[in-house]
């Protein structure tokens, strides 16, 4: 019982040690490629995605759009839209008493007329903020003449595939490192903040970002998700984007809207104590930006610079407000054990399933629990965990185990028709060699009546003995991983010695057998078996050339009527070895082709050699097999 127990878990280690090196293989490879951000492509793919299938968001009334659009400037019938114009708006919008307004428009140049007016409604209010780009390339300042605290930056940060998924809210001023300059999303959330008594803090667990009611928005760091050796420009605080998943995220109304005076009371409620924005909502001005991570939008995977900034706003006040979460990460510590343990996974998988269809069911059903499982985690919690590097080692793993499943199918087949074969093969020599020859030997007497029955009987008990051991070895060696050979004498050989030493044994127990009556008649025995370098000779190989060696000798005693002299030799050739057996008998009278004959032809073949059984002149036989050592092995 124990010794079958160790021989399970042997087993067990031994197929494990097999089938897990490959999957350890394709889980480092796959850490390493994430490590130097090839992974980043398929991370950002199923962000997008998982954002991109969340349900419905309602719309969120703490954010208002002024969109200039295409119908606005034919109305105007000047564009750019003129200052005046612009000052016109700001001071209706000022009259629905928003909280803030963000102007989403250069205005480093006037644009006539209105200049004038336009600078004195910057004066008069405070809660109006202006915009400039502080990043190279092509940095444009605001109006001189505003405060700090009245102007935000509109730079926005796309990844290596051209897609907006990070925003920037504070960072160093590069023209003055003691200076920090903020975002137009994040000065507008201060102004809307603060009217409602809330303050914005310095993070506790992290220094470098803003904690808000207790909550700190999670910074992107280097290493932030599928993100690898990102990319800061300027330092500062970069939140990944958390869309708002709505095909109308916010109310949008025209800048004609406004300056009609029509339904003012509805934009007295719909403007009030709001964030109101005020952009450009037309292709003309090329204030677009690409994401993927929305649903079907005006702009097929791609959003207006105004809309961008105006979810900015919505996240950071869904967060705090509503309990809306931000989009976070685990580390690179709970990342990576996601991933070793998913590693492994398909390795167990193919150990359990063991069939190439329930290998690629279960593969199938984990990659659709890991994304399940993602899409809840970004979803519910904001986390946004490792998808693709899973994929690629379920792929690959998955695939990999079933395809090596067929294989070892096949192998396993192939190795059972083999070993059936074989153990055909050898249970037949062993009874060809043994019990058949003891059998003929009883039945020639029997024919000649030339022998008393006591003897014929003592041959008969012979036999019986000699099948029950056949019978008996048979067991012991399909129990056991002995490597051994029995002959037709009864004599067991231990393989695992040389091969020269065997061939000695074989030569002498078949000669000494009594149930051959041409052995009677020799009077002349050589014997010379040279050594051979057995590392190219597996032990099956060894099996066989001591098979074939007592086949032929066999013959000798059998056919070979007369036979005075029989020669038995192993010597090397000039680049091969030479195992022959020759005899000045009778020579060969039948010209059918036996089964001896047949295996030893297939025995050369496996060698890589020749066989070749032949008559000699004047008399005799000569049964010789040759192969090159070195070849084939």
């Amino acid at each position: 019982m124990r010794r079958r127990i160790w021989n399970r878990i042997y087993q067990e280690f031994g197929l494990w040690s097999l089938a897990a090196p490959p999957g350890i293989l394709v889980l480092v490879l796959v850490i390493l490629i994430r490590l130097v951000g090839g992974m980043q492509p398929g991370e950002w793919m199923f962000l997008d995605t998982m954002l991109r299938l969340r349900p419905r968001e309602k719309l969120d009334e703490r954010v208002v759009i002024v969109g200039i659009d295409e119908k606005d400037i034919e109305w105007v019938k000047q564009y750019p839209v003129p200052d005046g114009k612009i000052a016109e708006l700001l001071t209706k919008l000022e009259t629905y008493k928003p909280l803030a307004i963000g102007l989403d428009i250069f205005k480093n140049v006037p644009v006539e007329p209105g200049g004038a007016q336009l600078g004195k409604v910057w004066q008069e209010n405070t809660n109006i903020i202006s915009i400039e780009k502080i990043l190279p390339p092509k940095e444009i300042s605001s109006i001189r003449s505003l405060p700090p605290e009245q102007i935000g930056f509109v730079d926005l940060l796309n990844d290596a595939d051209s897609k907006n998924r990070r925003y920037l809210l504070y960072t160093t001023n590069p023209k003055n490192y003691k200076q920090d300059k903020y975002s137009l999303a994040l000065q507008l959330v201060i102004r809307y903040l603060k009217a409602k008594n809330i303050e914005l803090e310095t993070g506790k667990h992290d220094p470098n970002t803003i904690m808000i009611q207790g909550n700190e928005l999670p910074r992107i760091t280097d290493n932030f998700g599928g993100y690898v050796g990102i990319n800061h420009r300027g330092g500062g605080l970069s939140i990944l984007m958390n869309f708002r998943n709505s095909y109308q995220p916010f109310t949008v109304v025209s800048l004609r809207d406004i300056l009609n005076k029509k339904n003012e009371n509805v934009y007295a409620k719909l403007l009030r104590d709001r964030i109101v924005l005020v952009g450009n909502r037309n292709l003309s001005v090329g204030d677009i930006f690409y994401t993927s991570a929305l649903p079907t939008l005006e702009l097929k995977g791609q959003i207006y610079g105004v809309d961008y900034h105006a979810h900015v706003i919505s996240q950071i006040l869904g967060s705090v407000i509503d309990g809306r979460p931000m989009l976070h990460s685990w580390g690179d510590m709970g990342e990576y054990t996601w991933i070793v343990i998913w590693g492994f996974l398909p390795i167990i998988i193919g150990r359990f399933t063991q069939s190439v269809w329930r290998n690629l069911l279960s593969v199938g059903m984990a990659g659709a629990c890991l994304f399940s499982y993602s899409y809840v985690m970004l979803w519910l919690w904001g986390i946004w965990i490792p998808v693709a590097p899973i994929f690629l080692i379920l792929a690959v793993n998955g695939v990999g185990l079933s395809a090596f499943a067929f294989y070892r199918h096949d192998q396993f087949l192939r190795s059972q028709i083999n070993e059936r074969q074989n153990t055909i093969q050898h249970t037949f020599t062993l009874i060809h060699n043994g019990p058949l020859q003891t059998l003929a030997y009883g039945l020639k007497h029997i024919r000649d009546q030339d022998v008393p029955d006591k003897e014929l009987l003592g041959q008969f008990e012979k036999l019986d003995r000699e099948i029950r051991e056949i019978g008996e070895f048979l067991k012991l060696e399909t129990l056991t991983k002995e490597e051994s050979l029995r002959l037709g004498s009864g004599l067991i050989l231990e393989l695992n010695r040389p091969l020269h030493d065997l061939l000695y044994e074989v030569y002498s127990s078949t000669l000494q057998r009594k149930n051959f009556e041409h052995f009677k008649t020799l009077k002349v025995k050589i014997r010379n078996f040279e050594p051979i370098d057995e590392k190219y000779l597996t032990m099956e190989h060894k099996r066989e050339i001591c098979l074939f060696l007592e086949e032929a000798l066999c013959n000798v005693g059998k056919h070979a009527e007369g036979v005075k002299r029989v020669q038995a030799t192993g010597v090397y050739g000039e680049t091969e070895y030479n195992l022959c057996v020759k005899d000045n008998g009778s020579g060969i009278k039948s010209k059918l082709e036996n089964k001896g004959t047949k295996h030893s032809k297939l025995l050369a073949k496996q060698l890589g050699g020749e066989f070749r059984r032949e008559s000699l002149s004047p008399g005799g036989t000569i049964c010789e097999l040759s192969w090159k050592p070195k070849k084939g092995f």
